[in-house]
């Protein structure tokens, strides 16, 4: 009798999926994209140990005032110092970012199991999430955070739910063709829990996607927030965030267009990075690929 292909755990599978090819070289755009995003992240996340001045600090004697020995990018409207702004700026942004990934990726794949594997609660569960993506993320996204407040967790739950039904059926669609295999088959047959089935055997096939749609909701989920910020409607105006930064400067951009230019240049480089290194990640983890290389 021929032998049962084994399960692999979520490491293997990740590890194997990342097997680069013999001739596969990595190109000049992730490398730098790598750079970019960690000194970004190390410059944002250490901002309160260099920034000169408190980014909360205002002074009507210096508003609008150009870049000095003092004021490295000059001041805002209110005296404040736009250097260390932006730079304290990055962290809500990136904490927004990366927590609207872990929680969508999280939530998504305990609903996006059941959903795949259960065909009654399939029925159900996805007519659920197309209503949710009926609606449009940032109209969804307003009216959630003008629900809760203007707050960082409420910020990140209204950026979180729109994700949520695009990470659902991403996972049940691998859950779909996994179900299938004989190792799966095998060990339903063996009576084996329905948690142990859909952990050690299904979850780790999904890993390889989750990575790379994880990296694209980090992204959106910036770009969303300097959105909702731009509008007024995301973290509340006193927290400074790169879209806050640029929603405070849009009425003087044609005095003072820096206002707007150095958080949106941090904004930009950061999503640029950010999408450079998913695209990346999406080629190393992608089979099909890796076949077409081949």
């Amino acid at each position: 009798m021929a032998a049962q292909p084994q399960p692999t755990s979520a490491m293997q599978v990740v590890l194997g999926a990342i097997q680069l090819p013999r001739n596969w070289r990595l190109g000049i755009g992730p490398i730098l994209a790598a750079i970019v995003l960690a000194v970004i992240v190390l410059a944002t996340v250490t901002a309160y140990l260099y920034v000169p001045h408190d980014p909360m600090s205002m002074n009507a004697l210096e508003r609008l005032k150009g870049p000095t020995e003092t004021f490295w990018l000059g001041t805002d409207p209110y005296g404040r110092d736009l250097f260390s702004r932006v730079m304290v700026g990055g962290q809500v942004s990136l904490l927004i970012g990366i927590g609207a990934a872990i929680v969508s990726v999280f939530i998504g794949l305990m609903i996006g199991l059941v959903s795949g594997f259960f065909r009654l609660a399939d029925a159900i569960i996805m007519r659920i999430m197309d209503a949710l993506m009926a609606i449009p993320s940032i109209l969804l996204a307003i009216a959630l955070v003008a629900l809760n407040g203007p707050s960082i967790w409420s910020v990140i739950f209204a950026i979180t739910l729109p994700e949520i039904p695009r990470v659902v059926r991403l996972v049940r669609s691998v859950v779909l063709s996994a179900r299938e295999e004989p190792y799966v088959e095998a060990a339903i047959a063996l009576g084996s829990s329905m948690p142990k089935i859909l952990w050690k055997h299904l979850m780790p096939n999904t890993l390889a996607p989750l990575i790379v749609q994880g990296t694209y909701i980090c992204a959106s989920a910036i770009l969303t927030e300097a959105i909702l910020s731009f509008l007024g409607a995301g973290v509340s105006t006193e927290i400074p965030t790169w879209g806050n930064i640029m929603a405070e400067g849009r009425l003087f951009f044609q005095i003072k267009p820096e206002l707007i230019f150095w958080p949106g240049l941090m904004l930009s480089l950061c999503i640029l990075s950010i999408n450079l290194l998913g695209d990346t990640a999406r080629d190393l983890l992608d089979p099909r690929l890796k076949k077409r290389e081949a």
